[in-house]
């Protein structure tokens, strides 16, 4: 059998590697004589696992001592609650970024718990564009700017040097772009990624966090949702996904491995470059995003024909290319390119695209 190519925006595509060291540590993990899948997490064997994976991360990403990291479980959606219940009080202020439903739901969340407002909001344009951070917008007292870097649905994404600008402490939900190019990652304050595209497979959610922030959760904030009960045990107040940590791990391995994240940048602009080079030259293919803030790990493109569109994603499944068909609140066709999918399968791709242009113009 052999493999399709997986444009999922996730539960997206693994490393091959990784998948071939876990099968063949599938049934006996370092001579233990089990799986990890079946290992208590208070066994010596599992707690080299995680902190193996909790180190490598910290240094792919170059994050000091005033950081640590947490592999939670909830994904994004349970961020949203945990930002606000932990970072701030309930009169205290943080200004939001809406660049797509993932910040709106974030905000739309925080309302609930603290004093939140939206500083900017290219919703006007179905968050086609990043809009611009204004200083003179910003709340004197705000305590951080809450960012989505990477918008999966919409295909847009906040260039590293756009943070660099921002002077407040920065929050940012990273899910859809971490590892795959260089931000200063000490310019933010905490960061929160689902595994499911860059990271590892759906079902733990890491969290990079001052260790200095951790202490002030509101009164009300369930044990489970208190950063600091999960810092306190290490990430193993309540039984942790230890299998999708111990993938998570042998991920960051192999970007460490191919060269860290300044060569997944590297390889993912090559990957995105190709892509955008043949749509912009397209005589049926468009994309809707403002040139500067398109997205490497997302590639948006429509025909203008919904028809011609569910023929495309129709065709290209049948030619061994998955998940091509665009998020349902927007349509068209998707393409997600996160470190895993070799440069290779974004060449196939181009080539398909090419075919289906020259027999349906």
């Amino acid at each position: 059998m052999s493999r399709i190519l997986n444009f999922s925006a996730g539960p997206s595509m693994l490393p091959v590697e990784v998948l071939e060291k876990a099968a063949k540590e599938m049934l006996d993990y370092k001579g233990s004589g089990m799986s990890v899948m079946e290992m208590s997490h208070r066994t010596s064997s599992y707690e080299q696992i995680q902190e193996d994976a909790k180190s490598t991360f910290k240094e792919l990403l170059g994050l000091d001592d005033k950081y640590e990291i947490l592999f939670l479980q909830g994904g994004g959606h349970t961020q949203f609650a945990m930002v606000p219940l932990n970072l701030l009080n309930k009169n205290e202020k943080a200004d939001y970024l809406i660049t797509g439903s993932w910040a709106q739901k974030a905000y739309e969340e925080a309302k609930r718990y603290a004093d939140v407002k939206i500083l900017a909001s290219s919703s006007d344009k179905n968050f086609t564009y990043i809009p611009k951070i204004l200083e003179d917008e910003i709340r004197s007292d705000a305590k951080f700017i809450y960012i989505c870097t990477n918008n999966t649905i919409y295909g847009t994404r906040i260039r590293p040097e756009i943070v660099d600008k921002i002077s407040l402490p920065i929050v940012a939900d990273m899910s859809s772009n971490i590892l795959s190019e260089e931000y200063d990652m000490n310019k933010f304050d905490l960061v929160f990624a689902g595994a499911q595209k860059n990271i590892g497979p759906s079902g733990v959610t890491l969290v990079i966090v001052k260790k200095d922030l951790v202490g002030n959760a509101q009164e009300i904030t369930p044990t489970m949702l208190n950063y600091q009960t999960h810092l306190e045990k290490d990430s193993m107040y309540n039984t942790p996904p230890c299998y999708n940590i111990y993938i998570s791990g042998l991920v960051a391995q192999w970007v460490k491995e191919n060269g860290g994240v300044k060569e997944m940048e590297k390889r993912n602009k090559e990957k995105a470059n190709l892509i955008y080079d043949f749509i912009d030259n397209s005589k049926i293919f468009q994309n809707p995003i403002e040139t500067k803030d398109r997205s490497l790990m997302n590639v948006v493109f429509v025909t203008g024909n919904k028809d011609l569109d569910l023929k495309f994603v129709k065709e290209a499944k049948e030619k061994g290319f998955e998940n091509l068909k665009g998020h349902r609140s927007v349509g068209g066709m998707r393409a997600s390119i996160y470190n895993a999918m070799p440069v290779e399968g974004v060449e196939k791709l181009v080539e398909f695209m090419k075919e289906f242009e020259v027999a349906n113009r």
